[in-house]
């Protein structure tokens, strides 16, 4: 299994940044996806998580109104729109895979250690 997370960088605040994560080797659509963000000295942290049919979808209290996590079943594909970024928001971004697993347990998708599977990571950096 691959997750290959892409899209992440430097941006000032206010700005926006859409983190992609593809996925190979695994029955995609059936699999939750999740993102997570480790910043400096910090734990790893729960961003959002998306079920397998794209029909739910939870967030961190930090970026609620925000961050937008979507996903295409076709392209194997999870997706992060981060709005209204923040320098709190700087950290590396990892995508994640949770499955095979079709239910909505939020507490489950906001969890690290359910997760299977892990990409490399992409470095978000927001500048104030």
């Amino acid at each position: 299994v691959q997750l290959q997370a892409s899209g992440g960088g430097l941006v000032q605040a206010g700005g926006s940044l859409r983190l992609s994560c593809a996925a190979s080797g695994l029955t995609f659509s059936t699999y939750a996806m999740g993102w997570f963000h480790l910043a400096p000295g910090k734990e790893r942290e729960f961003v959002a998580a998306i079920n397998w049919s794209g029909s739910a979808s939870y967030y961190a209290d930090s970026v609620k109104g925000r961050f937008t996590i979507s996903r295409d079943n076709v392209k194997n594909t999870v997706y992060l729109q981060m709005n209204s970024l923040k320098p709190e928001d700087t950290a590396v971004y990892y995508c994640a895979a949770l499955g095979p697993y079709t239910g909505n347990y939020a507490h489950a998708l906001a969890t690290a250690h359910e997760y299977n599977f892990w990409g490399q990571g992409t470095q978000v950096t927001v500048s104030s």
